[in-house]
């Protein structure tokens, strides 16, 4: 794979996404779903009295954040080939074989396996920046690349 990996960069003129700017756009799009979330839980989080109620509530509310975040991932992804911190970053996700926007099941194996990668530590992320090509765990299960636009 990596053989054919190289040969079609090399052949298409891909510029693979630097991991500053993955990052970067990892970090606009956590801090977009993140001031949603406050949004949708603003009523609750005003009558928390204290830090432990205040934490109580996120908690109660994880698998809606994470399915927020499923949904958020899977559709600008398929839509636009990136989320919104990857637009900003001018990079967007290619499916390798077609070289356009990701299907929609790609898309969603993508999201799925991004929060997968973030439940366990982020290990994922580790992981594309000991990668040759910078792909992610959800970059090699949903066999896409992030490059520049």
């Amino acid at each position: 794979m990596d053989e054919q990996l190289d040969t079609l960069i090399q052949r298409e003129r891909l510029s693979l996404a630097s991991i500053r700017q993955r990052t970067a756009a990892f970090g606009i799009d956590e801090l977009l779903l993140s001031i949603l979330m406050m949004i949708i839980l603003w009523d609750t989080m005003a009558k928390a009295q204290t830090i432990e109620s205040i934490i109580a509530v996120t908690n109660s509310f994880i698998l809606e954040y994470l399915s927020i975040k499923i949904i958020y991932q899977t559709f600008f992804t398929m839509q636009y080939g990136a989320t919104i911190g990857k637009i900003v970053m001018k990079i967007r996700v290619i499916e390798v074989y077609t070289l356009s926007n990701p299907s929609f099941l790609c898309a969603l194996n993508r999201s799925i396996f991004r929060v997968i990668s973030e439940i366990l530590f982020y290990m994922g992320f580790v992981w594309a920046m000991l990668d040759p090509y910078r792909r992610s765990w959800h970059d090699r299960t949903a066999r896409t690349l992030v490059v520049n636009v």
